[in-house]
């Protein structure tokens, strides 16, 4: 099932005739311009029964305790075989069946973890379970579309990902905690607080032709050498070569308190965050392999420019990673 097919069959028919007729204008449309508390305890009240059915529901307690660390718990518990459990218990497009109970209450605990944890305010829509949550951070201000992050995360593909290090490439397939991650931590962590791994160098570091995993490793050595682990999570030396990578580069981030390895392999590019323990996180963009990918820094911002089809693209992100 895509998520499409999701809401279609179990959430559509539950929708207002006239929300139906005008999807989007529901969607940016503030249902509670006066702040009425009652509706904001209805968000509550889905909170709560959450909390209190997520034992049952999910065959553990995952301890959901509003932190942002319970959306991870969360997450991982979220498997094809119970969503496929939860979408035979009751007809499907009424309020009696397990899965629209499932998706409209655990949006509400979502959205609660993101108030609760980062500052977030509700923005009520109609009907209710289509509310977003508003959050300021480093990247601006965004409505967070709570309910259909866990659409998404219950479609087929999103279900299937390993979430590995190095992926092949990203469909746009993200679990319930990868969208969390990208969208609330990342943004709202304060990557000033992290230590200064690397001094600030008067000069770019060199770039690596022809890269290879013991070359890496003694590139390290030589110019990196606060860098003294890759992490367990960082590719093995047969994924690495798999890659093929034609160069790599590195580039101090946040006056040396992360590095980012970037390198071009005949699929796209690849970028690499590592910190004091190593790697923690990745990206990859399809491209081209003419003209060659470039990454440049701009003030809070890393720039990725590359070539799709001869088609120029421009993939923007925090300096901290996605």
């Amino acid at each position: 099932m895509n998520p499409e097919e999701l809401f279609t069959r179990y959430f559509l028919p539950l929708y207002p005739p006239d929300c139906r007729a005008d999807l989007a204008r529901a969607r940016a449309t503030d249902a509670n311009p006066a702040r009425n508390p009652a509706l904001f305890a209805h968000i509550e009240e889905a909170t709560e029964r959450f909390v209190e059915n997520a034992p049952a529901l999910l065959g553990a307690d995952v301890r959901l305790d509003r932190t942002s660390a319970s959306v991870h718990r969360l997450s991982a518990a979220i498997t094809a075989e119970r969503r496929d459990r939860w979408a035979c218990e009751g007809a499907a497009g009424t309020p009696e069946n397990a899965l629209f109970n499932v998706v409209v209450h655990g949006a509400a605990y979502v959205g609660a973890c993101i108030v609760a944890a980062h500052g977030g305010t509700w923005s009520v829509r109609r009907p209710l379970w289509e509310s977003v949550v508003r959050l300021k951070s480093h990247a601006g201000e965004a409505d967070l579309a709570v309910f259909h992050w866990w659409l998404k995360s219950l479609a087929d593909d999103a279900l299937s990902t390993s979430g590995a290090a190095g992926s092949a490439g990203w469909t746009g397939a993200a679990s319930l905690a990868d969208r969390y991650r990208a969208h609330v931590e990342v943004p709202t962590m304060r990557p000033e607080q992290l230590p200064v791994l690397v001094p600030q160098l008067d000069r770019p570091l060199p770039r690596i032709k022809s890269p290879t995993y013991d070359l890496l490793h003694k590139y390290l050595r030589a110019h990196l050498p606060a860098l003294r682990d890759l992490g367990q999570d960082f590719p093995t030396p047969e994924r690495f070569a798999a890659y093929g990578f034609q160069w790599l580069d590195f580039h101090l981030l946040g006056g040396g308190r992360l590095v980012l390895m970037s390198g071009a392999s005949p699929s796209g590019l690849h970028l690499f965050w590592l910190g004091a323990t190593g790697f923690e996180k990745s990206a990859f963009f399809a491209c081209d392999t003419f003209p060659e990918p470039v990454v440049r820094l701009k003030g809070d911002h890393l720039l990725a420019m590359t070539s799709d089809h001869a088609e120029t693209r421009v993939h923007e992100m925090l300096w901290w990673g996605p």
